[in-house]
């Protein structure tokens, strides 16, 4: 199975900008169309898409992130990022990066992803 690894979490303040990865080793060439994205949970709260990329180029955001947050992805580095702008204290919480093998398009449904990495943290103070 495919290991996936976040990365480029931190603190900024409202208004500044993160970059998060998403390393992915042991990749399979099995899936030719296949769901990428980055969710994210804060705490007594469910998780949640936050942006979502399908293999043939459709994206999907969560509506309070569109216009501030980007997904993409290097194929070269079997690499996904989320680009984050105009970050707001709201943002605060814990991505996850997931994949999910079996959508024929761009999903929000945690339930269809099967692959996770562990999460890194993201806090916005005002």
């Amino acid at each position: 199975q495919v290991r996936l690894v976040e990365s480029g979490g931190g603190s900024v303040q409202g208004g500044g900008s993160l970059r998060l990865s998403c390393a992915a080793s042991g990749f399979t060439t099995t899936y030719s169309r296949y769901c990428m994205g980055w969710f994210r949970q804060a705490p007594g709260k469910e998780r949640e898409g936050v942006a979502i990329m399908y293999t043939v180029g459709s994206t999907i955001y969560e509506d309070s992130v569109k216009g501030r947050f980007t997904i993409s992805r290097d194929n070269a580095k079997n690499t996904l990022y989320l680009q984050m702008d105009s970050l707001k204290t709201e943002d605060t919480c814990m991505y996850y990066c997931a994949e999910g093998y079996w959508c024929r398009y761009a999903i929000r449904t945690a339930s269809a992803y099967q692959c996770w990495g562990k999460g890194t943290q993201v806090t916005v103070s005002s």
